[in-house]
């Protein structure tokens, strides 16, 4: 008879989170999983398998919860250009509430393992294309609602503002002036205009 889960998979994911974005892969020992989660190793590897299948399961919980927290920012937009600046207002308010300057998990695990596993890299690759996708549909309207230029193509836009999200998102883990993360965003999304 297999064992049953007598623990809140939900809360192990957030905590196994927590010490992946403040360490980052390679220096999250199974000691500090288990010392973070309560839960003893063989437990660990009985439910999530590696400690690499663990920090997967943890990518994609922490993607879930962006995934959702996009939508609702990108739902108040009255158009397409406003709702890219709703996107940069958001990543924003992200790094001004980082007060640990740890970044985007999905960024350092780009940073710190992109190249060195094959399941990381084809998580990042969904992730990228995901994103791609979403800047591209957005601007692709904008630029049939006139309120973004046709100097590029939608694809070539969203690839610029994919870059510019991700620069910003790690110029954050060093720079916290909210004033001057704006400054960056505005002249972004200038070039849109």
């Amino acid at each position: 008879m297999p064992k049953v889960e007598t623990f809140d998979k939900e809360l192990v994911l957030k905590k196994a989170t927590y010490v992946f974005h403040n360490k980052g892969f390679n220096a999250t020992s199974m000691q500090d999983l288990v010392d973070a989660t309560a839960l003893n190793r063989s437990s660990i590897y009985n439910s999530f398998g590696s400690k690499l299948d663990l920090f997967l399961e943890c990518l994609k919980s922490y993607e879930n919860i962006y995934t959702i927290k996009i939508c609702e920012t990108l739902h108040k937009a009255d158009n397409s250009l406003h709702a890219i600046e709703l996107l940069f207002e958001f990543y924003i308010n992200e790094i001004i509430n980082d007060k640990d300057g740890k970044g985007c998990l999905v960024v350092n695990c780009a940073s710190e393992m992109a190249n060195q596993e094959q399941s990381l890299t084809n998580f990042l690759c969904s992730n990228q294309d995901s994103f791609i996708e979403l800047l591209e549909g957005l601007v692709l309207k904008g630029q049939e609602e006139s309120t973004i230029n046709l100097k590029r193509t939608s694809k070539e836009y969203a690839f610029y503002l994919l870059s510019s999200i991700r620069g910003l998102r790690t110029t954050g883990i060093l720079i916290s002036n909210k004033k001057d993360l704006q400054t960056i965003a505005k002249t972004i999304i200038q070039t849109l205009i």
